[in-house]
């Protein structure tokens, strides 16, 4: 059985829920307050992210896949199944689509995007085909190049000059509402709730006794990573130019300019951005054909080729850039919580109750 490390778990989370975070300013509904809505569903994230360790701890030797069908039985746990490796494909698909979408903006804009989409796809299958261990092995490797290439872009964004703490004020300047709106359930589901697909892969952890700390602390550091440059990049650009921008972030590190040396580091943050879109479309193709595995008992490579293959087919179904926006932004959000937060809180329900009555069997 493939294993993975604490280490390495929290290194992904980092890794995943950064992924295609920064390609929007969420929360923008909130105007200046963007940043306040992505606290707020930081918070309530990291209650949901625990949830997901508690129903982990129910059952530590499964996944969800498993999970469900012990739970639910053979033919409802199936259906559940089924219904989460299409989500995975869909998740894995929208990040397809902007790894193609960012790629074609900002490096090769004469290249295909079917063949842009159709390498990252099969790199994709590659990693997953290779299996948990690896991919979260390759996640470890590269976790402190991510997080440095990070950090060295806030001081910079910071050390130009280029923030005006002004462009937050007034705070709360249409209440409280207008923050909880944007923050929920649009902020929830994308990016904190998407850390449902790790209950496909926290059986493989060893030593789980403290895998919880870990998943917690990479959370928290990662949640307090978005909101400050969610914070940031409205003080660099405003709620105006910030609302129209296509990749708000890239907007503004093309603004740093320090002593005519240090400038131009956009390639650096498009770098950054493939990396995390890289993992995050892995993660999710690898737990939808997890799930395919498992409700049709099929090996796991015939089940990454075929999710793979459906993931490329579907990334071409959205007629254009502004129409996958709007349909991830504004509709998409709205649904997953079905699998974010109301499945999740149902399996552990039942879970909860059989345990209980186990507990009463065993004491008569």
């Amino acid at each position: 059985m493939e294993t993975i490390s604490k280490y390495q778990i929290a290194a992904m989370v980092v890794l995943f829920e950064i992924g295609s975070t920064p390609l929007f300013e969420l929360g923008i509904k909130a105007e200046q307050d963007a940043w306040l809505a992505m606290l707020a569903a930081a918070i309530a994230g990291f209650l949901l992210t625990w949830v997901f360790l508690f129903i982990q701890k129910q059952d530590p030797v499964r996944n969800l896949a498993e999970m469900l069908e012990s739970v639910c039985g053979r033919f409802l746990g199936k259906m559940l199944t089924v219904g989460y490796a299409l989500y995975f494909a869909y998740e894995a698909m929208r990040n397809v689509r902007d790894f193609g979408e960012l790629t074609t903006l900002t490096m090769l804009t004469l290249t295909p995007k079917s063949l842009i989409m159709g390498i990252v796809v099969i790199l994709s299958v590659y990693a997953a085909v290779s299996g948990i261990e690896v991919l979260f092995r390759v996640g470890e490797t590269f976790f402190l190049l991510f997080a440095g290439s990070y950090a060295v872009m806030f001081v910079l964004l910071l050390s130009g000059g280029l923030p005006e703490p002004d462009r937050l004020k007034p705070v709360l300047h249409g209440g409280i509402m207008p923050v909880l709106r944007a923050a929920f359930p649009d902020i929830l589901s994308f990016p904190f709730g998407q850390t449902v697909v790790f209950l496909m892969f926290w059986s493989a952890v060893r030593h789980r006794e403290k895998l919880h700390k870990h998943v917690l602390a990479a959370y928290a550091g990662v949640a307090v990573l978005l909101v400050s440059f969610n914070a940031l990049n409205m003080a660099v650009l405003g709620p105006e130019l910030a609302k129209v921008s296509t990749i708000p972030l890239l907007a503004s590190v093309q603004l740093i300019q320090i002593k005519e040396v240090l400038e131009r580091l956009d390639l650096l943050v498009t770098i950054i951005l493939f990396l995390g879109l890289f993992f995050k479309i892995t993660c999710f193709l690898l737990g939808g054909a997890l799930c395919i595995k498992q409700a049709v008992r099929c090996s796991a490579g015939k089940a990454i080729v075929f999710t793979g293959a459906v993931v490329y087919i579907t990334s071409f179904l959205e007629p254009n850039y502004t129409y996958h926006i709007w349909l991830g932004l504004e509709y998409s959000v709205k649904i997953f919580p079905l699998f974010q937060v109301v499945l999740p809180a149902i399996l552990l329900a039942a879970m909860l109750w059989k345990n209980r009555r186990r507990g009463k069997y065993q004491h008569q």
